[in-house]
């Protein structure tokens, strides 16, 4: 694993941002993948994305107009459909025959669905249907057009290999998140065990109970409450906690910007709605919790410049592992043109947190 830089992976689904963030006739220019993307919502409110470079001069697209219909560069008034198409070079005299529709920007196929915007990076130019992963995943107990009551970005300096190890690293709490609300600095360690097992892209946390002395849980979401972790290619997880009255998914996702930094987002849905007034609170929360690994990565990237020796250890770093050896396997089963076979095996797993 290169210490600062991660390889990319394509043919996936990522998220851009959540719905909320794109307006309806507004454009937003961001870089992901290390490409130039413009996300855009047309006036009947559908959302689409262009490559954000004009092929005239190369001039970001971001910078010109967009009526709602057509975005319309501001270096010499070129204009393109919500397909990348090109329909206008007001340049163009009554004696030139020039088909515009041969010229395009590029766009990225796109889904909006539960209240986020999903874009897929294609490995060879295939349509998704055609890909690997035809469809963005969907979220369990909450329906494609159920908004997150919640949602959170940060920007870490740090490649997605950093992000993701970090994401699932079931030791670092102790250390990292010591807070009066979440865990107090200094707390006796607890043996934990829990059982995994393969899934779609990854693997998980098979369900279980959440253990009794949890009273909170039972408070808020009724008895019997359960949960469910999972863990997925390109760097999504999934969090599944289910009562007898209410339920709540959280979605923690990283989505490269380059090769060394990663927007790191957590997002929550839930069927509690008296949740609304505190929005502020959780949101807050939310970002000292997400801050506290934010600030991690930037200290260790202190060290990483040396190109240190990484080690991994069992069993607490065995999920770092299966990230690596999942990225592995869905580069060479790309590049052999076979099926991608998840090297994840059923194993439990101990460690002290």
């Amino acid at each position: 694993m290169n210490n600062l830089k991660a390889e990319l992976l394509r043919g996936l689904w990522y998220v851009a941002c959540p719905g909320s963030e794109i307006k309806s006739g507004k454009m937003i220019g961001k870089k992901l993948m290390g490409e130039l993307v413009l996300l855009a919502r047309d006036n009947n409110g559908k959302v689409f994305a262009l490559r954000d470079i004009c092929p005239h001069r190369g001039i970001p697209l971001r910078h010109g107009w967009f009526d709602g219909e057509h975005v319309q560069c501001c270096y010499h008034g070129w204009k393109f459909d919500t397909q990348g198409v090109c329909v206008d070079i007001p340049s163009t005299h009554e004696y030139q025959t020039i088909d515009f529709s041969k010229i395009t920007c590029g766009a990225y196929p796109i889904v909006e669905q539960q209240g986020l915007i999903w874009i897929y990076f294609s490995e060879n130019g295939e349509k998704p249907e055609d890909g690997r992963q035809p469809a963005p995943p969907m979220l369990p107990d909450f329906g494609v057009d159920d908004a997150p009551s919640v949602a959170i970005m940060q920007p870490f300096i740090c490649s997605v290999d950093h992000a993701a190890l970090g994401l699932m690293d079931p030791t670092h709490a102790a250390f990292v998140h010591t807070s009066w609300w979440f865990k107090k600095e200094g707390a006796k360690l607890r043996p934990k065990e829990k059982q995994f097992e393969p899934s779609d892209l990854g693997w998980a946390m098979v369900r279980h109970k959440i253990p009794p002395q949890n009273i909170a849980y039972r408070k808020l979401l009724g008895d019997n409450v359960t949960t469910e972790i999972r863990y997925r290619l390109p760097g999504l997880r999934i969090e599944h906690i289910k009562g007898d009255k209410h339920s709540v998914v959280g979605l923690t996702t990283i989505t490269p910007v380059t090769e060394d930094e990663t927007e790191v987002r957590q997002i929550f849905w839930t069927t509690m709605g008296w949740v609304t007034p505190l929005k502020p609170l959780v949101r807050h929360l939310m970002n000292v919790f997400l801050g506290q690994d934010r600030r991690v990565v930037i200290q260790q990237r202190e060290g990483l410049e040396y190109n240190p020796k990484l080690m991994l250890i069992n069993d607490a770093d065995t999920q770092g592992r299966w990230w690596m050896q999942l990225k592995e396997e869905w580069t060479s089963s790309q590049a052999e043109k076979r099926d991608f076979d998840n090297p994840v095996k059923a194993k439990t797993l101990r460690w002290m947190s």
